[in-house]
């Protein structure tokens, strides 16, 4: 037995581990507080807010475990704990698996994460969507292998008849609706993990295709692995499939069990199931009549935790509920009775402050050797936990909770101080084993894990080569990415070329072709904006894929960059091709296709970083517009850098269309030849530089094809960092 710090009145658990649980996922006192901002009688203040609150329980190894609940009883949230989806230090609670305690990191390399969307490559095909999940999960075993795992795997979930069918979205007909989340489960489990996760997995699905996906899950269950899913109304059906129920409301444990012992649970608070109902819907029927009464849904949280019987919901707390919803005498309670735990002066409650109206537990001292104040022995699979109470009767309850430091916050699973012996709920066929369920003390001779291979299936370099092979046959699939752009550059290369060709030897003249350069240079920059979307609609499958170690985010990047390399280069040759001969421009022709490509690649760089950091198209396509416009003010066409104030010289210095503009003025005017006949002489091209404060030596001009070059770098290294620290799939 554990008392954290010993406080008066604190909770004093007394439980152990039953003989018969065999293994599965165990959690401890998961709690998750976040602070909102609320305006009370017209001041703002921040309250604490319990989105979980002490939920303990388990889901046994080999069954379906099912996590259910009205609408905002925590079910994503709660499932989004378990699998080390809530930031780091945000949730408190510990979490073992087979009896060994894990962390998210852990958590990543032995689960998989079902998201409720199905994020697939739509221009893929079933086969090749798993191989390539297969390429990325299993590692370096052979070819054949992996055809045979994957083989088996199409097999298993019934997509045979399918394998060669596109997965498909709203603009091209693929699978249906069941079938492309099959392949959704399929590509997390190829690698098959002992963890799996289904955020609502049947949703939008009719009736046989739901079914079809938890038997298919049922099956992957009774493989071996530990399958936890949130589900909303599911079928009779369905119900028959699941083995073992959590059901929540408003953050809080309200039974936990085999969905047999559902009528039992009812009856022990006294209520029968009608007839002809059925017992998990009646359930939350009465979760949601005690959630609209006065009483609050933490008469029935205390009667999951002690077995205490709650009081009955009278017609007079159901009146105070449905016409006065918000009195003023309960102003104080009424955030409490819905789950928010705060008052309306921002302060801190608990969930389970009792009313002055109804009489509290905690008046008096009282001691359960069992929930049900019998001898009887239970089987697992009951919404029990054995907890004795302690309270005298000169304190007045505060928090059914331990008395945790706040100095000493746990993340995830941890702390020194607090959840020692903290109790999971199996069965109430207990054998006391304190020890079973103590924290370890975190550190390197305490802490100890099984030894799990490589963080990541793959090297470096083959996680590379398998994202570029599955870029490229996207592109192949989707070949009017390329050809709009190169359609676009050949089209404008055409008019350019008839419309600036014979250029006057006059200033006009002159003018005329510093037009044509800013226009290539704005161009350019604009055919790069279709990039806004590469990254947004690719995010949610790169979040999902990386949240659990199918590749690092630096190869993702790179194969990226490396993968549209070279249709970057025809498009910038066949542009340069056109117009370079037919207005017979000066320099090299070989510098006025590389900063053409330099600066294609820069822009690129840019767009695709500005598609990671915004949250949708709109506000992508608005940064974009808004920076190409700074960009274009300050590059020096409208003001050379001899006449920008020097407070806005960063601007022309950041601007990336400053350095092919110059570059490309460079390439043409760094010599002596003639472009204007005046009354007052000859203009010359270093005439033309020189009235333009732009440099005349020679090495300058390749100098700004280095730090164009270099700005590309700098947005692709931008480019990870937000995907590796902020493109995570985690709650603050």
């Amino acid at each position: 037995m554990y008392k954290p710090n010993g406080h008066p009145g604190d909770t004093v658990i007394d439980v152990g581990k039953p003989s018969s649980f065999t293994g599965g996922l165990e959690f401890s006192s998961l709690t998750y507080t976040v602070t909102k901002k609320q305006k009370i009688e017209g001041k703002w203040s921040s309250q604490e807010v319990d989105l979980l609150h002490r939920i303990t329980g388990y889901a046994p190894k080999g069954c379906v475990t099912a996590v259910m609940g009205p609408s905002g009883a925590g079910k994503s949230t709660f499932l989004d704990g378990l699998a080390g989806r809530i930031a780091s230090g945000s949730l408190m609670g510990r979490v073992s698996l087979d009896g060994q305690d894990m962390s998210p990191s852990l958590i990543k390399r032995t689960s998989a994460y079902i998201m409720q969307d199905d994020r697939l490559f739509p221009m893929l095909t079933v086969h090749e969507t798993l191989m390539f999940a297969a390429d990325f999960r299993l590692g370096p075993i052979s070819r054949a292998d992996k055809i045979q795992r994957v083989e088996k795997l199409i097999e298993q979930l019934g997509l045979a008849s399918t394998r060669n069918t596109y997965i498909g979205d709203e603009g091209n007909r693929g699978v249906s609706g069941g079938e492309r989340r099959r392949v959704s489960i399929g590509v997390d489990i190829i690698h098959g993990p002992k963890l799996l996760f289904l955020d609502e997995p049947t949703s939008g699905l009719d009736s046989t295709s739901a079914h079809s996906v938890i038997e298919k899950v049922h099956d992957i269950a009774r493989s071996g692995s530990t399958v936890i899913l949130t589900i909303h109304q599911p079928s009779s059906r369905i119900q028959m499939l699941l083995d073992h129920l959590i059901i929540l409301a408003r953050g809080q444990l309200m039974f936990q069990g085999s969905p047999k012992d559902v009528t039992l649970h009812l009856g022990r608070m006294g209520r029968k199931v009608p007839k002809g109902e059925n017992s998990i819907e009646y359930l939350i029927d009465v979760i949601q009549e005690y959630d609209q009464s006065e009483l609050g849904v933490e008469a029935l949280a205390d009667f999951a935790l002690t077995g205490m019987k709650p009081p009955p919901i009278s017609d007079e707390d159901m009146s105070i509920s449905s016409v006065y919803p918000t009195p003023q005498l309960a102003k104080g309670h009424e955030d409490v009775h819905r789950g928010k735990g705060t008052t309306a002066g921002g302060k801190r409650l608990p969930l389970s402050t009792g009313t002055g109206g109804r009489r509290s537990t905690n008046d008096w001292d009282h001691s359960l050797r069992s929930p049900w104040g019998t001898s009887k022995s239970w089987t697992p699979g009951q919404s029990v936990v054995m907890e004795t109470l302690r309270f005298t009767p000169s304190r007045q309850r505060t928090d059914r909770k331990m008395h945790v430091p706040s100095e000493s916050p746990v993340s995830y699973i941890y702390s020194n101080d607090i959840l020692q012996g903290t109790p999971t709920p199996h069965s109430s066929d207990y054998t006391v084993n304190e020890d079973d369920y103590r924290t370890p003390k975190v550190g390197p001779t305490s802490m100890t894990h099984t030894h799990l291979g490589p963080k990541f299936a793959n090297s470096f370099f083959t996680e590379i080569w398998v994202l570029m092979r599955r870029n490229f046959t996207n592109i192949r699939r989707t070949p009017e990415l390329f050809l709009s752009r190169q359609m676009v550059l050949t089209v404008m290369g055409i008019m350019m070329a008839t419309m600036f060709t014979h250029p006057e030897q006059n200033l006009q003249g002159i003018t005329d072709r510093l037009s044509f350069f800013i226009f290539t240079v704005c161009l350019f920059f604009f055919s790069s904006n279709d990039a806004v979307p590469a990254f947004i609609q690719e995010r949610y499958i790169f979040v999902r894929e990386s949240s659990h170690n199918a590749y690092r985010a630096s190869s993702y990047a790179i194969s990226g960059l490396v993968t549209y390399l070279p249709f970057l280069a025809i498009q910038a040759a066949t542009y340069a091709g056109i117009v370079w001969f037919a207005l017979k421009l000066q320099g090299p022709f070989l510098y006025f296709v590389l900063m053409l490509y330099v600066s294609l690649l820069s822009t690129n760089s840019f767009v695709v970083f500005v598609s990671s950091v915004v949250p949708n198209y709109i506000l992508g396509y608005a940064a974009v517009i808004a920076f190409t416009a700074l960009f274009f003010l300050f590059c020096g066409y409208f003001l050379d850098s001899h006449d920008i104030p020097p407070y806005w010289m960063w601007m022309h210095k950041i601007s990336t269309m400053t350095y092919p503009y110059e570059g490309l003025l460079m390439n043409e005017y760094q010599n002596h030849d003639t472009f204007a006949i005046l009354a007052t002489g000859n203009v010359t091209g270093v005439d033309i530089l020189g009235g333009l404060h732009i440099s005349t030596v020679e090495s300058h001009k390749w100098m700004h094809v280095l730090i164009l070059l270099g700005w590309a770098v700098l947005y692709r290294v931008l480019f990870y960092v937000v995907l590796r620290f902020a493109s995570k799939n985690q709650r603050k």
